[in-house]
């Protein structure tokens, strides 16, 4: 059954043919009777998405129902099977299910402006969205709500996510919160909802970003592209402007040089396996010239030794290349390394802080 005639919207049943006595039934009650014999017959409806005070009135219909006659039962059925089959298409009501209904279909700029013009909020369980957030993300909710308000929001979150939280906590503002949590035996579901409405609400109202990712990550991304002397020159300016970013930008940049202290030694295999053999042997034929002869010889200690003599003898009748021609080479193996990271197939090692 892929849709219900919610409460209250099926119509009384017709006088019996053969003169009877008048059957006329609420619609309520016509919507109790599909619904007790749905769940007889184990269907699964998702009553729970109906209003509040529909599920209340089916309840209460359905309490003050006792023995319903097997005709009436039937015509029952038979009028709302040709209801849903009158049903060529629904649409859900209002802007909120809209909404729902179109999420990941239209941009989520779009989507904002049209749920605060609206003035409505995401739909759903609270708790499930928030129980779906980073750790980043509702640390900050955590540390600027009242005591009380981080001990329901810890008890509701999934174990693994409090525990990490808690973890980022300072010991007393841990300790105290976690005391909390042992004086909420006796907070009511109706306030544990409105509570994850009013965290939800928070971050809703949090400005849309215009950029999935932080500006570090952007221009690390954006000079891992760059030729070597755009990035040297790039990363020189910062440091006069900004020192702590443009640290924090070398961390997220990846280059060839980067290959011996940020890739494992076991993982080399692989990446060779990847990276075109033409496309490595003038990377690594010119990566002495251009100053990069660790990462070459990293690189070709960690394969196989038959393979190793092999690419040194390539590289050998490759001879002189053109540094343009090395750096594109060399950037086609970064580019290789990246792909495999944003796939899974690759961890890069976090490259230690000199001391």
């Amino acid at each position: 059954m892929t849709s219900m005639v919610p409460v209250g919207q099926i119509a009384p049943l017709p006088a019996p043919a053969d003169g009877g006595v008048l059957v006329t039934l609420s619609r309520r009650a016509k919507a109790a009777i599909v619904v007790r014999l749905l769940l007889n017959e184990g269907a699964d409806i998702p009553l729970e998405e109906l209003p509040d005070e529909l599920q209340a009135r089916l309840t209460q219909q359905m309490g003050s129902m006792r023995v319903v006659d097997r005709d009436i039962v039937d015509a029952v059925v038979e009028e709302f099977a040709e209801e849903v089959s009158r049903i060529g298409l629904s649409f859900p009501g209002g802007i909120a299910g809209a909404l729902s209904a179109l999420d990941g279909k239209i941009s989520r700029q779009t989507a904002e402006r049209l749920r605060k013009e609206a003035g409505v909020r995401q739909a759903g369980d609270p708790w499930e969205r928030l129980s779906g957030m980073s750790t980043e993300t509702l640390l900050p909710i955590l540390t600027t709500e009242s005591t009380e308000v981080a001990a329901v929001m810890l008890s509701k979150l999934p174990v693994a996510t409090s525990a990490t939280l808690l973890g980022m906590l300072p010991g007393p503002e841990a300790r105290r919160i976690t005391y909390a949590v042992s004086l909420t035996s006796a907070v009511t579901p109706d306030a544990v909802d409105r509570i994850g409405l009013s965290l939800a609400a928070q971050l809703d109202a949090t400005p849309l970003a215009a950029f999935d990712e932080g500006p570090v990550e952007r221009v690390g991304a954006i000079l891992n592209s760059s030729t070597s002397v755009t990035r040297d020159d790039v990363l020189t300016g910062l440091d006069e402007k900004d020192q702590g970013f443009a640290t924090a930008v070398r961390k997220a940049i990846f280059t060839f040089a980067n290959i011996p202290g940020r890739i494992a030694a076991r993982d080399i295999p692989k990446v060779i396996r990847e990276v075109d053999q033409d496309r490595l042997v003038i990377a690594l034929a010119g990566a002495t010239a251009a100053g990069f002869e660790k990462s070459m010889e990293f690189i070709l200690e960690n394969m196989s030794g038959r393979m190793a003599d092999q690419l040194r003898e390539e590289i050998g009748e490759a001879g002189t290349v053109k540094p343009a021609d090395a750096e594109d080479a060399m950037q086609d193996v970064v580019t290789t390394i990246r792909e495999m990271e944003a796939k899974g197939d690759l961890l890069l090692v976090a490259e230690e802080e000199p001391e």
